[in-house]
């Protein structure tokens, strides 16, 4: 039987220079991108940013996406985020378009094109309807001299000094990159002209943990929890314990909060009359309670109380409103809704 044998270090060779081909390949990428971001950074038009979200914010329509292949990919999601973050959007195939869904577009939208040639023939094709219904039309391109170019009232430009990066230098990589910037940099200069806040956010990402963590505390409250007065005895506050199931009692006072009671209180003062020589049954709610309980605004964020109960190693915050407790959060409230 002939048994092969491999030159010692050939294997090693091999992989080092694959190793060494990937990285400049890798690098051309990160170069290309950082090159067009960098000539981005200096040549945007705040100005005309400006103008173009005054003109968006004072129509009553939508903003229409538009574009083709990968364009029409970087289209749709700079759509999904001008829609979460509060500017009604939506993405129009030009395709499509052409063949009856430029009906979905009214006189009070606008439009958004994209094109790194400005000359995608599909998006070419629809520049006479856009303009003969008068509709607003900004685009992003790389070059302002072409069809899409001249016909937008608004251009936002980037140039790819180093190119695409790609090895060919032929398929879409830091242009789509530089188009997704520019629609980014679109939707955080409305979100900041329009005020949007993370209420709005929240109201917008009803779903998920990113959605609970930007709800209320008043909504995830307990509006109904245990409460015992500070003559209460220990037997009286086992069972307020027991029936509320939240592993805490408040001890309230002419609707006043005086403090809240834990298992640890419960602990510490049997501990503390057990050293003493003193009846624990002869404890009364005053004598165990914490009088400095943790507290939240039911106004506060489901992400603040998530934090506040991390920092200090707590389960639960007595809710307030307007300083008065109104309700109770309890740790297995946020890991319900997805907050922790």
């Amino acid at each position: 039987m002939n048994t092969l044998h491999h030159p010692i270090g050939v294997g090693t060779v091999k992989d080092e220079n694959q190793a060494t081909a990937a990285q400049e390949v890798g690098h051309a990428v990160l170069d290309a991108v950082r090159g067009g971001l960098a000539e981005l950074r200096e040549t945007w038009d705040p100005a005309q940013v400006n103008a173009w979200c005054q003109t968006v914010l004072g129509r009553t329509g939508r903003v229409v996406l538009t574009g083709m292949g990968k364009s029409g990919l970087v289209a749709q999601k700079v759509a999904a985020t001008l829609a979460s973050t509060g500017c009604p959007s939506f993405f129009l195939h030009p395709a499509e378009a052409l063949h009856g869904d430029l009906g979905m577009v009214t006189p009070d939208d606008s439009v958004l094109a994209l094109s790194n040639s400005g000359e995608s023939d599909e998006v070419v094709r629809l520049l006479p309807s856009l303009l003969r219904l008068g509709i607003p039309l900004a685009a992003i391109t790389a070059r302002a001299e072409s069809s899409l170019g001249q016909a937008a009232q608004w251009t936002f430009l980037y140039r790819l000094p180093q190119g695409e990066g790609c090895p060919l230098d032929l398929a879409p990589m830091a242009s789509t990159t530089l188009q997704l910037v520019w629609g980014d940099l679109l939707a955080a200069t409305l979100m900041d002209r329009r005020g949007f806040t993370r209420d709005n956010f929240a109201l917008n990402h009803p779903a998920g943990s990113l959605g609970a963590k930007l709800m209320k505390v008043g909504s995830l409250m307990h509006t109904t929890w245990p409460k015992v007065e500070p003559s209460a005895t220990l037997t009286e506050v086992l069972r307020a314990m027991t029936e509320g199931r939240l592993g805490m009692t408040s001890v309230m006072q002419n609707g006043s909060l005086s403090g809240v009671i834990t298992d640890g209180d419960i602990r510490r003062a049997l501990e503390t009359a057990e050293r003493e020589g003193r009846n624990p049954l002869g404890l009364h709610a005053e004598q165990i309670m914490t009088r400095t309980p943790a507290r939240i605004s039911q106004e506060a964020l489901a992400l603040e109380a998530a934090a506040d109960m991390e920092a200090r190693k707590i389960t639960f915050l007595m809710v307030e409103q307007e300083g008065r407790p109104c309700g109770v959060i309890h740790i297995h409230d946020l890991l319900a809704a997805k907050v922790l």
